[in-house]
């Protein structure tokens, strides 16, 4: 194998656990608003896969993210691992805004069918998730994911747990 065909990529990313810290004193819209506007840092992974927070409003989220040659799979095409991990975002995120502060969550499972596959000339990938339902311990979300020209590329489903105190 050459190395004249190695490429480098650097991540920058913030010390999550003083944002975290920081977020649990507002409700879960006030804080993906926050980090929306940028008053704090996006989480590590996003920094790490290349993708942002777009929108946000009560029961919805959309991610966005752009598909790149690291995102790549031995077969050559982006891993669907990229996009499974903007579903559960966009997922989590639309649960995240309906819950009040001090109320926290986690991902109990995620089902994605993927339907086109995604290269690094796809380009910008949109991921949208709303809120089917917030109750007391369950949160349920649907998303679609699309390319920049609305064509669908995969639709998924999450569970959330919800921890009250």
């Amino acid at each position: 194998m050459s190395e004249d065909n190695i490429r480098e990529r650097i991540v920058r990313w913030h010390d999550p656990d003083v944002t975290a810290n920081a977020l649990r004193d507002l409700s879960g819209i006030e804080a993906l608003r926050a980090v929306m506007r940028g008053e704090f840092p996006p989480p590590p992974m996003a920094r790490l896969l290349g993708f942002t927070l777009r929108e946000v409003e009560e029961g919805r989220a959309v991610i966005e993210g752009v598909p790149a040659e690291y995102h790549y799979n031995p077969i050559g095409s982006v891993h669907g691992g990229f996009a499974l991990t903007l579903f559960d975002s966009a997922l989590a995120c639309a649960v995240q805004s309906l819950l009040p502060t001090g109320v926290g969550y986690t991902t109990t499972d995620v089902q994605v069918r993927f339907i086109r596959a995604i290269t690094k000339d796809t380009g910008t990938v949109r991921c949208e998730g709303n809120a089917v339902h917030v109750g007391r311990r369950t949160g349920v979300a649907e998303a679609h994911l699309t390319d920049s020209h609305g064509k669908l590329l995969g639709i998924g489903s999450t569970a959330c747990a919800i921890f009250r105190p």
